[in-house]
């Protein structure tokens, strides 16, 4: 059996986690990093040197870096349900995976931080404007392309909504001072949210 090491509230392992129930694998959560501990063991730097989840071990495989475990995983166990036969198809739906960590993870963290995680005292109101606008910048290039197709994989979710639908959430969760709407975005975004591994996995409170 497939085991996943990490902890429930990573925006990287929820990617893992979601993937794992859209496909409907079988598999083991070890409960690791934050809270649970136990990145520093001889046993869990031997997986993976860099002491991060997610990380998983298939068989004999062992694999970490989220998107990595994404695309494995979708294609072993997802054809049909995540992975696109079609390369060209497939590589303009995998370019999402890649352009979400690229432009929108930054601002995402910087949100995180200064909304949720850093003390009241410490949160700096500017970065949270600046970062909304970052993170909306991102946004509309994807309201652009949902204009086209009902997800970012094409007619139907794919690999390619998987690691932006995690942010998504954390934008429309969070109290942000955001400034635009994105009809396209939040139709997509509606749609993510009658999938029972988003809800279940993604969106959880925030911490």
């Amino acid at each position: 059996m497939l085991v996943l090491w990490g902890r429930p509230t990573s925006s990287n392992v929820k990617k893992v986690l979601w993937t794992l129930e859209e496909i409907g694998l079988d598999y083991q959560f070890v409960k690791a990093g934050g809270p649970y501990g136990g990145l520093d063991t001889p046993e869990f730097l031997a997986l993976n040197p860099n002491g991060l989840v997610p990380t998983i071990k298939d068989d004999e495989l062992v694999l970490w870096e989220s998107n990595t475990i994404v695309r494995y995983l979708a294609a072993r166990y997802g054809k049909g349900v995540l992975w696109i036969e079609d390369c060209g198809k497939r590589a303009a739906a995998e370019k999402w995976m890649d352009w979400t960590m690229a432009t929108l993870f930054s601002p995402f963290v910087d949100l995180l931080m200064n909304v949720v995680r850093l003390a009241p005292e410490k949160r700096d109101p500017q970065k949270v404007v600046a970062s909304v606008e970052k993170f909306e910048k991102g946004l509309s290039i994807m309201d652009g392309e949902l204009k086209k197709q009902p997800f970012l994989s094409g007619e139907n979710l794919g690999i390619g909504d998987i690691i932006p639908g995690v942010f998504v959430y954390y934008y429309y969760a969070m109290e942000l001072p955001r400034k635009n709407k994105f009809s396209n975005v939040e139709a997509w975004y509606q749609k993510l949210q009658t999938r029972p591994g988003y809800k279940k996995h993604v969106m959880i409170p925030i911490s």
